[in-house]
């Protein structure tokens, strides 16, 4: 089989990719957290939902949500019947738009985040014990400037 790669494009290794870089990243971060929900029998992904929640202090449309938990529209519908049924969220219909909904995390949401709060601020500590002194608000700060470019 020929090459087909064109000797005159320079392209940064693969390891240098910042996407990959973020990629395995994120999986070294969340091999931490992972068994916290795994115990809870939360996805990553239904966790982000909750802590956005917990967070806003005021019902979120599944539009907000989405955009605050980087959820696909249709992945985020499944993901709310779900949690519904569990009775972490409750949906509110907006008056005048039976298509909408407003979503809030119940007692219940909240009883479990306060449940998990402390493992994962431990998994937080094992991170940044790895870390020099602020480097990990150094990471922070950095991640921030990245996503506003």
């Amino acid at each position: 089989m020929a090459d087909v790669r064109s000797p005159d494009v320079s392209l940064r290794t693969f390891e240098r990719s910042l996407p990959m870089a973020l990629m395995r990243a994120r999986e070294a971060v969340m091999r931490h957290f992972r068994p916290i929900l795994a115990e809870h029998d939360l996805t990553e992904q239904q966790w982000r939902v909750l802590r956005a929640l917990h967070d806003a202090h005021t019902p979120l449309s599944v539009g907000d949500l989405a955009d605050r938990t980087f959820l696909l529209g249709p992945s985020l519908s499944r993901m709310l019947v779900s949690l519904d049924d569990r009775d972490l969220i409750a949906r509110t219909s907006v008056p005048n738009d039976a298509r909408r909904a407003e979503i809030t995390i119940t007692d219940t949401g909240v009883d479990l985040v306060a449940t998990i709060a402390p493992r994962s601020e431990g998994a937080y500590r094992q991170i940044d014990e790895q870390l020099d002194d602020g480097e990990l608000e150094q990471l922070y700060g950095l991640l921030e400037r990245i996503a506003r470019v």
